[in-house]
C-alpha cells in the first residue's frame, strides 16, 4: 500500500498557485477544498477522494494553462504519494467540475464530484464571486461594463470559451445560474444567501451607474 502524504500535496497545490490573480489562487483553492470536505460529510460522500480532488481542481484549468490532459494535477498527486489508480480516480472527479456554458448539461456522475463541484461554484458566487469574477475580468483586459452588450447564454462549451464580453454580462450568463445547478442539499441552502447577495449587489451597481443629478 503506497504512503499519501496530503500534508506534501497540500504544500505543492499551495507553491502551484500561490501567485495567481485571476481569483484562482491558493485562497481559492483552500477555501472550495474547506467547503467541499463540509459537504462531504454532510451528504455521505468519500472524503479521502473529495480533499484531493478540491485541491488540484484548477490546476489544468482550461481558462488558465491550456493544453490537454491533466499534466499538473497527475504530477503534483504522484509527487504526495498517490497511485496510478488512486490518480485516476481523483482525476475522474475534476474532469467533472468545470461549468461549461448555461446550455451545457455539465451534471456530475458520482456524490465525490457533486460535491467538489458545488464546493467550486459556491466560491464563484456571493461577496467573494463577485471579487472573483471582476479580478478575473481584469486579468483578461474585459471591460467592467458595457450597456449596450447582451448577455449570451451559450449552449456549446466552444461558444462558451471563444466568448468575448464584459464582467457584469459574466453574471447572467454564469454566477446567477449556479444556485439553480447545485447538486446536494447542503450546497442549495449555502448558495440561497450568497446569490441574494449578487442581486443586491446588481441592484445597487445599476443605480450607480444610472445615476442623473
Amino acid at each position: 500500500m503506497n504512503q499519501v502524504d496530503i500534508a506534501e500535496l497540500y504544500r505543492q497545490v499551495k507553491e502551484f498557485c500561490e501567485h495567481d490573480t485571476t481569483g484562482h489562487d491558493w485562497w481559492h483553492v483552500h477555501r472550495v477544498t474547506q467547503l467541499a470536505i463540509h459537504l462531504a460529510k454532510h451528504e455521505g460522500a468519500d472524503v479521502l477522494l473529495v480533499e484531493p480532488a478540491a485541491l488540484v481542481h484548477d490546476t489544468d484549468d482550461w481558462k488558465l494553462k491550456g493544453g490537454e490532459g491533466y499534466p499538473n494535477a497527475t504530477l503534483i498527486l504522484k509527487a504526495a504519494g498517490y497511485n496510478s489508480k488512486q490518480i485516476a480516480d481523483i482525476l475522474g472527479i475534476v474532469v467533472q467540475v468545470s461549468y461549461k456554458g448555461a446550455g451545457v448539461d455539465t451534471t456530475p456522475r458520482s456524490i465525490e464530484a457533486m460535491v467538489v463541484q458545488d464546493a467550486d461554484r459556491l466560491d464563484a458566487i456571493g461577496a467573494i464571486g463577485i471579487a472573483r469574477a471582476f479580478a478575473y475580468g481584469g486579468s483578461k483586459h474585459r471591460p467592467l461594463y458595457l450597456p449596450h452588450l447582451e448577455p449570451q447564454l451559450h449552449q456549446t462549451f466552444e461558444e462558451y470559451k471563444t466568448a468575448q464580453g464584459h464582467t457584469i454580462n459574466h453574471f447572467y450568463e454564469k454566477l446567477l445560474l449556479l444556485k439553480d445547478r447545485m447538486n446536494t442539499a447542503t450546497a442549495k441552502a449555502l448558495a440561497e444567501e450568497r446569490h441574494r447577495f449578487m442581486e443586491i449587489f446588481l441592484e445597487q451597481f445599476y443605480r450607480e451607474w444610472n445615476f442623473k443629478p
